[in-house]
């Protein structure tokens, strides 16, 4: 809604509490809402809190304040009350003005720049195995949250921690230097992140095999794991590491590029990039000044065998050990430190963590241990928490039968939007090549807005097949409205250079139409403050189905008169424009026809 019209309600409101009753009443105290669907009118004004000044009812109050901005405000077509809620309607020529000069101009739901700078961190793969289903919401999150960040004004920094280092890492080399046989991914036929995720399936295969042997030679389970001669070697491996030796390194840096290479692929065909990588190798020695720091402070205190810990007990969260006795890092060790590194190198403002629930409670110590040792800076940081994706039991196989893999998934969700386009014909007309880029854009569209379109708290049940229903709640329906409009403007011969006219009159259909797309900067305002692209999402689908009962309701193209039809193809240009740019900042593409 535009401001001008909302500042002249309140500010008649105020006026017509004055002259009606006499008496003064703040602007802060005079409540807007948008007028709820099953009424008509688009502003209401919440008239409870002025009853004490008129001594009269909710009703009539409302009904006295309403013939007061009737006459006071001449954009006012009519109102209407309800119980205590005053609902106004506003005049076609306001409508027919916000479309012609708000909404279609260039700068509307752009924010400038705010002057602060925002890193968010997100994907944080281990080297071990490609990225599955769980890695596909966490980069689509992390991807969209910096992009309508990004639109609402931050410069934004998009970081990826990868964990290039460990005992897990080990354990895919040690399989590899036992069992591989000189195998590459050129010489195996796969992706490198696949063939190094093959080994490590292979060490758990041998590793399980040789737990069994021990606990039937008579050890217990816990004895097994410890002794099995694979994972001492793994261990050792990790000491060489650890202490430079020169053939581990040549390993570990020859299958980590295998890796690399891989996820390039995946997150080429995600639509996800970064600015910059900090690598677990790089960091992991990291934290150990500021564990003397908060030593020194008196933050953190030891205990008989050396090990360091924090009390945080009285913020609910126990005790913590932030450095083993040995004087070896713990994770938590290595995230105060790359923390640090990170404010460091790019003193940002805030500082956003996009990982699963399943971190909560590290990210609370985290966070409260950066505060209790004095880091101004740590007021800024927030964990985006994100609930697990479920599949429909049967719907997909998995790769290593226990996680779905990212490039199977999005592989398949390429060849259902094939099905379906082709057996809905909508590819009448398309060479070969424009076919394969449209089953891309729906497929990737359909995965990419099932998973967005759910708040990121929530655990998800994600369908391939509902996903890509042309006619549900999906990317698909958005993505086809979009088409809809283009293939309109197109067969018009509309440039949007065309004078901006005023129809006699607009119908409801129209109205509701434009009342919605004013909306776009408040709610990418709404998604930008809660790191919500659901918030966007929606609202997208919204606009969809705003358009196609605008479309099927009213004609466009055999308008009866020139200027209605110059009118409806200027609202069909502004909503195709606030559709693309909403899905834009989800990372989704919509296509110009289908």
């Amino acid at each position: 809604m535009a401001n001008s019209i909302q500042e002249t309600l309140v500010e008649q409101t105020v006026a017509a509490v004055k002259s009606l009753y006499g008496a003064d009443i703040s602007e802060s105290q005079i409540s807007l809402q948008e007028t709820r669907k099953e009424f008509e009118g688009q502003i209401t004004i919440v008239t409870f809190p002025v009853t004490r000044f008129s001594k009269k009812s909710p009703e009539q109050t409302g009904e006295e304040i309403g013939a007061y901005l009737q006459q006071h405000i001449a954009l006012i077509a009519g109102f209407n009350v309800i119980k205590g809620f005053l609902n106004v309607s506003l005049s076609d020529t306001y409508w027919i003005d916000v479309l012609h000069n708000s909404i279609a101009a260039a700068d509307f739901g752009r924010f400038p720049s705010n002057g602060k700078k925002l890193m968010v961190e997100y994907s944080s793969p281990n080297t071990n195995k490609p990225l599955h289903l769980g890695h596909i919401r966490n980069n689509l999150l992390g991807y969209s949250v910096s992009e309508i960040l990004k639109a609402y004004g931050y410069d934004v920094i998009k970081a990826n921690l990868v964990n290039d280092r460990g005992i897990h890492i080990c354990k895919s080399m040690l399989a590899w230097q036992k069992f591989g046989q000189g195998e590459t991914p050129e010489s195996a036929g796969l992706k490198g992140d696949h063939l190094v995720g093959k080994y490590y399936v292979i060490f758990d295969k041998a590793y399980k095999e040789e737990i069994n042997a021990l606990i039937a030679a008579g050890q217990s389970e816990d004895e097994a794991k410890k002794n099995a001669p694979l994972i001492k070697e793994a261990q050792v491996m990790l000491q060489q590491w650890e202490a430079g030796d020169e053939e581990v390194i040549s390993l570990w840096k020859t299958m980590n590029g295998w890796v690399y290479d891989g996820f390039a692929v995946t997150y080429k065909q995600l639509g996800v990039a970064f600015d910059k990588y900090y690598y677990e190798s790089d960091t992991y020695l990291l934290g150990k000044d500021i564990i003397q720091e908060g030593l020194d402070k008196g933050v953190f205190y030891k205990k008989e065998d050396h090990s360091v810990w924090i009390d945080l007990s009285d913020e609910g969260l126990d005790q913590k050990l932030v450095l083993r006795g040995d004087g070896t890092s713990v994770y938590i060790t290595q995230d105060l430190g790359t923390a640090q590194l990170k404010y460091d190198e790019f003193q940002m403002d805030d500082s956003i963590y996009v990982v699963g629930n399943e971190q909560d409670y590290h990210f609370k110590v985290l966070f409260a241990i950066l505060k209790r040792l004095g880091k101004s800076w740590a007021q800024g940081l927030f964990h985006l928490s994100y609930g697990m994706v479920d599949l429909p039991s049967g719907k997909m196989k998995s790769r290593e039968g226990t996680v779905v893999d990212a490039d199977d998934l999005m592989a398949e969700m390429i060849e259902t939007a094939k099905d379906r386009t082709e057996e809905l014909g909508k590819t009448d007309g398309f060479s070969e090549e424009d076919k394969v880029a449209l089953y891309q854009t729906i497929g990737m569209g359909a995965l990419k807005y099932f998973l967005l379109k759910v708040d990121p708290k929530k655990r998800l049940l994600f369908d391939p097949k509902e996903s890509v229903d042309f006619q549900g709640h999906t990317g698909p329906f958005i993505q086809y409205t979009h088409a809809r409009i283009k293939s309109v403007l197109r067969k018009a011969e509309f440039a949007g250079t065309e004078a901006k006219v005023t129809p006699p009159g607009i119908s409801a259909y129209e109205r509701d139409l434009i009342l919605a797309l004013t909306n776009y900067p408040s709610v990418l305002e709404a998604a930008a403050k809660e790191f919500s692209p659901a918030q966007l999402a929606n609202y997208a689908y919204d606009i969809a189905k705003l358009y196609n009962k605008f479309y099927h309701e009213e004609t466009i193209l055999k308008a009866e008169q020139p200027e209605v039809k110059t009118f409806r193809l200027h609202l069909s240009a502004a909503t195709a424009k606030i559709m693309a740019e909403s899905m834009r900042l989800l990372g989704i593409q919509v296509p110009e026809r289908m």
